[in-house]
C-alpha cells in the first residue's frame, strides 16, 4: 500500500485533508467536562414526618421503603438514614443501568407501598429523585449595606430562585439555608384554657375559613328569557393580613360571646424555619446549595444555573447582591485548560526532540504533520462514539503525542539511512525502506493497541476512565499507522534529500552526530560483551523482577488522587444539646480563623447553621470556603490549607468537632475527600452495642496515626424527654390519645394548615405553640386537653416525663444496622492504607462487625481488585499479538522480558515522588508495557531480516541493535517530552497529570537506559534456546547399511 501513495501523493494528502476537515466538525460538537459519567446512578427517595422521632421514621417509614426496593436490576448498594422528621433512602445502580430506567424502577416499586405509609408522610408525598450527594455550587443573597435581613433574603430566595433553580437542566436538588416568609400563629396555653380552645379548634378554623371559594356566577345557562346579566359570584378569598387572621372565629358561645383566634394567639408573618441561619464573611445572607443530577454535565449544569439567576438578577431589589461562595465548575474549566497548555507544550517538545535528531527543517516536519492529522481525526472517532472533552480523553492524547509521531520517527529515520549507506534517492530509498519496516510499524500498534484493549472491558467507575483511555489510544495508534504508510511516505519521496549526518551545517549538530556515532559505538560493544553472558542478565532479570514486586508491595494504593479545586468544605459538630447561639460562636471562630490566619489562601466563606453532611439540627452547621484564584496563592495549596486548619482547630477547639475537608476528586462519588465506610451490624446485636462499637473504633482510629479526621456521621445520641402517656388515666379522664398526640404535634412541631397570600405569592401558614410554653420540662404541664365532657385537663394528670439517649439518627446498608464513618488518611499515607488500616480494626472489634465502602472508598475497592486481571490481560494478549505477528511462541519472549525493566522505572519514580498506585498510574503502567515493548519489536524485527540474509545470531542482534538505537532514542525522548509537562504540572487537576506523567516518565528513562541493552541479549538467548530445542526434537536418522 505504501508503494502505492509513494506515486500518488496529491491522494495521501487529500485522505489526510479529509481526515481532518472531518475531524475539525466532531471536535465543534463535542461537550466539555471534567471526567464522563463515571459517578454511578444514584436515585434518592426522601420522605418527610414532623415530630417523629427517629425510630419512628426508621420503622414506619424508612424500613417501608427498603423493603419495597428488593429486587431492583442492577443494584450495587442501598443506604438509609433515618432522622427526627425525615427519612432518606439512597439506591446506588452499575454503570449498566440508565438514570431513567432506574428512576422510573424506583417510583414503581414505591407506588406499590405508598399506601402503608403514614398518612402525613403520603399527604406531604415522597419524593423521587436522580441526585448525587456532593455539592456543585453554592450561591447566596447579601446585603452589603445591611438594609435587609436574613428573613428578607431567605424569601427573595424562595420567592425568585428556588423553583426556576430547580427547573434548570442538570440540577438535581436544591437545598436552601435561609427561610422565607410564614403567616405563625403562636398557641398562648393559659389564654387557650381561659377560653375552653384546643389546637384542633384552631387548625380546623383555619383551613376552613382562610380558604378560597368559588361561588359560581349569576346569569350562567341555562338563563330565563331575557336574561340581561352574567358576572361571577366569589364568597371569600384566602387571607393576606394578621388582622385578618386574628379575626377568624373560634366560637360562638350560646350567650352570643365570641372567641376569635387573636384571644389566644400571637399573630405575626415570621420566618417559615428557624431551624438555621446562613452568613457570607460574617454577615447576615441566605444561599441555596446545588446538586448534580445523576449523568449531567458539571460546567453546563453550572453554567446555566448562573445563567438562570442573571436572568433573575434585575428583578432583586436595590441593595441585594447575588455571590457563588463555593462553586466546583471553575476548577473544570481550569483543569481542562491545563490538560490544553500541557497538550500544546507536549507538542512543542516533540518538535524539538525531533529536529535535534534529524537536524533537517524537512526531515522535521514530516512526522510532525502527523500530530494534527491523527489528533483530529480521533476527535471524529470520539464524537462518532459518543465521547466527550474531558480530562481523561486530553491525557490520553497528550499520551499519544509522543506516541504517535514513533511510527512516522522510525519512516523518516530509516528512509535517510537508507539514503545515506546505500546511496539510494528518495523515492527509491522510501520504497526500500517502507519494505524493511512495514511489519515492523504494524507490530508496533499492534502491541500497543493489545496493551490498552481489556481495558475496554473492565467493569465499574474504573472501567469508565480505563475505556476513556483505551478508546482514545488505540484510535491515536490506528490512525498514526495509516499516517506513517499512506502520507509519511509520500511526503518522504517528496521532501527529502539525500544527505549525511556528517554533512551537518551547525556546529551544535555535528557536535551532537560525533557524540552520537561514539555512544553507538560504546553500545554495541557493550552489548557484544552482554550477550556473551545470558546467564547473568537472567539473573539481573530475576533481581529486576524481584524489585517489582518488593516496590509493588511498597507502593500504596489510591483510588484517584486529591485536586486543589480551589473550595474547601467545613463540617461543624457542636456538642449534643446545643443551641443554634452556641454552635453559631463555634462558625464565628471557624470564620475568624479562615479570613484573618488564612487570607492568603481564603477568598471567602459561606456558613449555613442547621445543616451539616452528617445531619441537621441546631448543633450542626457547614462552612463552604471559597480559595483565591490559583495564580494568586501560588504555593499554597489546599492540602496545606486543609492540614493547617485542622491542626488549629483540634488545638484549640475544646467545645465540638471541626473537621475541614477537601471535596470528593469526582463530583456524585461521597460528599468529601478521603473514605467513607459503614460499621454494620452483621449480627443483630442492636444499636446500643453498634454504637458503643463505633466509639471503640473511633477511639482506636484516633490513636492510630494511620487515619486522621475520622468523625461517625451518625454515631451521636442526643438526649431526649419521651413523655409517657398513662394510657388507663387518659381514658378516666376521658381523653382520646390520637387526639392528644396530635395536639402534641401542633404545639411542639408545629403544622403547616394551608396557605395566605403576600403580594403576588402563596406562603405558609402555620400553627405553633409559643416559645416561652415550651422552652422547658414544666412548661409541658401548662398545656390542656379537652375531655369528651368539654372540661379541659392539664398534661401532668395523666402523662409522666423521662430523659433518655436516644440515636441522633438511625443507619442502614442494604436493609441492616449501620453506622457511617468517614475520615481520610494520614499525611504520607494513601486513602488505600487508611482503608487497610479501618478494616484491620473493625476485625479487632469482634462481636461480628463487618465493613461496607460506598462512594469513592467502593471503587477504590473494585479498582484494586480488578488491577491483577487487567494487568494479566494485557500481558496476554500483547503475548498473542506477537505471537500471531512473528508466527512463533518462542520470539515474544524475547520482547517481553523487557517489560518489568520500565515497570520497574515506573515504581521506582513513583516512590520517589510520592505517588500512589491510583488508576492513573495503572494506565501510565499499561503506556510502559506498551512502549518497552516498542523499543524491544525495533531491535527483534531487525534482527530478524539480518538472520534471513543468513547472518549468524549474535551477528543480527548487534547489527540491529546499531540500526536501530538512533528511532529508539529519538522515540523514546519525544515520547518523554511529551509526558513532562504532565510530570510538572501545577494548578488545577495537577494530582491526576502527575500521577500518570511521573510514572510513565520513569518507566520510558528505565527502558531507555537499561533495557535497551538488554533486549539483544534476550534474544540472543531465546532464539537459542530455541534452536537447540528443535534440534532435540528432530529425530537422529538411522545410518544407512
Amino acid at each position: 500500500m505504501a508503494r502505492f501513495f509513494i506515486h500518488r501523493p496529491v491522494f495521501a494528502w487529500v485522505i489526510a485533508l479529509i481526515t481532518m476537515l472531518v475531524g475539525a466538525l466532531g471536535l465543534s460538537s463535542l461537550a466539555i467536562e471534567q471526567y464522563p459519567q463515571i459517578s454511578p446512578t444514584t436515585v434518592r427517595v426522601s420522605a418527610a414526618y414532623n415530630g417523629a422521632s427517629s425510630e419512628i421514621v426508621a420503622s414506619s417509614v424508612t424500613s417501608v421503603i427498603e423493603d419495597a426496593m428488593t429486587g431492583i436490576d442492577g443494584l450495587i448498594y442501598m443506604t438509609s438514614n433515618s432522622t427526627p422528621g425525615s427519612a432518606s433512602v439512597s439506591l446506588t445502580f452499575d454503570d449498566s443501568v440508565d438514570a431513567d430506567i432506574a428512576q422510573v424502577q424506583v417510583q414503581n416499586k414505591l407506588q406499590l407501598v405508598t399506601s402503608q405509609l403514614p398518612d402525613v408522610v403520603q399527604q406531604q408525598g415522597v419524593q423521587v429523585a436522580r441526585s448525587t450527594s456532593s455539592i456543585l455550587l453554592v450561591g447566596a443573597l447579601t446585603s452589603p449595606d445591611g438594609r435587609y435581613s436574613t428573613v428578607e433574603l431567605g424569601d427573595l430566595i424562595s420567592q425568585l430562585i428556588e423553583d426556576p433553580v430547580k427547573r434548570t437542566p442538570g440540577v438535581g436538588s436544591i437545598q436552601t439555608f435561609g427561610a422565607g416568609y410564614a403567616m405563625r400563629i403562636w398557641l398562648d396555653p393559659m389564654k387557650m384554657v381561659q377560653y375552653s380552645v384546643t389546637p384542633a379548634d384552631i387548625t380546623s378554623a383555619v383551613a376552613q375559613q382562610n380558604t378560597n371559594v368559588t361561588v359560581g356566577s349569576l346569569g350562567a345557562q341555562p338563563t330565563a328569557e331575557g336574561q340581561r346579566l352574567t358576572v361571577s359570584v366569589s364568597a371569600q378569598s384566602q387571607f393576606s393580613t394578621v388582622e385578618e387572621f386574628e379575626r377568624i372565629l373560634l366560637r360562638v358561645d350560646p350567650d352570643g360571646a365570641t372567641v376569635f383566634l387573636g384571644d389566644v394567639a400571637e399573630i405575626e408573618i415570621g420566618q417559615e424555619s428557624y431551624g438555621g441561619a446562613s452568613r457570607h464573611n460574617g454577615n447576615p445572607a441566605a444561599g441555596f446549595a446545588v446538586n448534580l443530577a445523576t449523568g449531567a454535565n458539571a460546567v453546563d449544569t453550572a453554567a446555566a444555573v448562573r445563567e438562570t439567576i442573571g436572568a433573575l438578577a434585575g428583578a432583586l431589589p436595590e441593595g441585594v447582591e447575588i455571590v457563588y461562595p463555593y462553586d466546583t465548575a471553575p476548577f473544570v474549566e481550569e483543569s481542562i485548560n491545563q490538560v490544553y497548555h500541557t497538550l500544546a507544550e507536549a507538542v512543542v517538545l516533540v518538535f524539538l526532540v525531533i529536529l535535534v535528531f534529524l537536524q533537517s527543517w524537512r526531515a522535521t516536519i514530516i512526522p510532525v504533520v502527523a500530530i494534527p492529522v491523527v489528533l483530529l481525526g480521533t476527535f471524529a472517532v470520539l464524537s462518532v462514539a459518543g465521547y466527550s472533552i474531558n480530562t481523561l480523553t486530553m491525557f490520553a492524547l497528550v499520551l499519544a503525542i509522543g506516541l504517535l509521531v514513533d511510527d512516522a520517527i522510525v519512516v523518516v529515520e530509516n528512509v535517510e539511512r537508507v539514503m545515506e549507506e546505500e546511496g539510494l534517492g528518495p523515492v527509491e530509498a522510501t520504497e526500500k525502506s517502507m519494505d524493511e519496516i512495514t511489519s515492523a510499524l504494524v507490530g508496533i500498534v499492534l502491541v500497543l493497541s493489545a496493551v490498552f484493549l481489556p481495558m475496554a472491558f473492565m467493569s465499574g467507575a474504573t472501567g469508565v476512565i480505563y475505556r476513556q483511555f483505551s478508546i482514545t489510544i488505540i484510535t491515536a495508534m490506528v490512525l498514526s499507522l495509516g499516517v506513517a504508510v499512506i502520507l509519511t511516505p509520500a511526503m518522504c519521496a517528496s521532501l527529502l534529500k539525500a544527505r549525511t549526518h556528517g554533512e551537518a551545517k551547525f556546529a551544535p549538530a555535528r557536535w551532537f552526530n560525533r557524540n552520537l556515532d561514539r555512544a553507538t559505538n560504546g553500545y554495541v560493544g557493550i552489548v557484544g560483551r552482554m550477550v556473551k553472558r545470558p546467564l547473568r542478565m537472567l539473573l539481573i532479570l530475576v533481581a529486576i523482577g524481584y524489585g517489582v514486586f518488593a516496590m509493588f508491595d511498597r507502593l500504596p494504593g489510591s483510588f484517584l488522587p486529591d485536586e486543589d479545586q480551589g473550595v474547601a468544605l467545613v463540617i461543624i459538630q457542636g456538642p449534643d444539646g446545643s443551641t443554634t447561639q452556641q454552635t453559631q460562636a463555634l462558625v464565628e471562630k471557624v470564620e475568624s480563623y479562615l479570613l484573618n490566619e488564612e487570607s492568603d489562601t481564603v477568598e471567602s466563606v459561606f456558613a449555613a447553621l442547621g445543616f451539616s453532611f452528617g445531619g441537621s439540627g441546631q448543633n450542626n452547621a457547614m462552612v463552604f470556603v471559597k480559595l483565591r484564584d490559583y495564580e494568586a496563592r501560588e504555593g499554597f495549596d489546599i492540602a496545606s490549607l486543609v492540614q493547617r486548619a485542622n491542626g488549629h482547630f483540634f488545638m484549640t477547639n475544646r467545645s465540638g468537632q471541626i473537621f475541614v475537608l477537601q471535596p470528593p476528586a469526582i463530583q456524585g462519588m461521597g460528599t468529601s475527600s478521603g473514605f467513607e465506610m459503614y460499621l454494620i451490624d452483621q449480627t443483630g446485636a442492636g444499636q446500643d452495642a453498634l454504637a458503643e462499637a463505633a466509639n471503640r473504633l473511633v477511639a482506636t482510629a484516633q490513636a492510630d496515626g494511620r487515619v486522621t479526621g475520622i468523625r461517625g456521621n451518625e454515631s451521636a445520641t442526643q438526649t431526649s424527654l419521651k413523655l409517657q402517656i398513662d394510657q388507663q388515666k387518659a381514658a378516666a379522664f376521658g381523653l382520646s390519645v390520637p387526639e392528644v398526640n396530635a395536639m402534641l404535634s401542633v404545639i411542639f412541631a408545629g403544622r403547616e394548615v394551608n396557605d395566605f397570600a403576600l403580594g403576588n405569592d402563596l406562603r405558609p401558614v402555620i400553627v405553633q405553640g409559643e416559645a416561652a410554653s415550651r422552652s422547658q420540662p414544666e412548661d409541658i404541664n401548662r398545656w390542656y386537653a379537652r375531655n369528651s365532657n368539654g372540661e379541659m385537663v392539664s398534661f401532668g394528670a395523666f402523662s409522666d416525663q423521662v430523659w433518655e439517649q436516644e440515636p441522633k439518627a438511625l443507619a442502614r446498608y442494604g436493609g441492616t444496622r449501620a453506622l457511617s464513618l468517614s475520615g481520610a488518611a494520614a499525611q504520607g499515607l494513601s486513602s488505600g492504607d487508611a482503608m487497610a488500616a479501618m478494616e484491620e480494626m473493625v476485625a479487632d472489634l469482634g462481636g461480628g462487625y463487618g465493613t461496607a465502602w460506598t462512594g469513592l472508598s467502593y471503587q477504590e475497592r473494585l479498582s484494586g481488585n480488578q488491577a491483577p486481571l487487567l494487568f494479566a490481560m494485557s500481558a496476554l494478549v500483547v503475548f498473542l499479538a506477537l505471537a500471531a505477528l512473528y508466527e512463533s511462541w518462542s520470539l515474544p519472549l524475547a520482547v517481553m522480558m523487557t517489560v518489568p525493566v520500565g515497570i520497574l522505572g515506573a515504581l521506582a519514580a513513583a516512590l520517589w515522588f510520592g505517588q500512589s498506585n491510583d488508576v492513573y498510574f495503572k494506565v501510565g503502567l499499561l503506556t510502559t508495557i506498551g512502549l518497552a515493548s516498542r523499543n524491544a519489536i525495533l531491535i527483534v524485527e531487525f534482527a530478524e531480516a539480518q538472520r534471513a540474509l543468513g547472518k549468524s545470531l549474535i551477528d543480527s542482534a548487534l547489527i540491529a541493535s546499531r540500526q536501530r538505537l538512533r528511532p529508539i532514542l529519538m522515540t523514546t525522548f519525544a515520547f518523554i517530552m511529551g509526558v513532562l509537562p504532565l510530570a510538572i504540572a501545577s494548578g488545577a487537576g495537577a494530582g491526576a497529570q502527575n500521577s500518570i506523567g511521573i510514572g510513565v516518565l520513569g518507566g520510558m528513562a528505565s527502558a531507555a537506559a537499561i533495557g535497551i541493552f538488554l533486549v539483544p541479549v534476550f534474544y540472543v538467548a531465546v532464539m537459542t534456546l530455541t534452536q537447540r530445542t528443535k534440534r532435540r526434537a528432530v529425530p537422529a536418522r538411522p545410518a544407512e547399511s
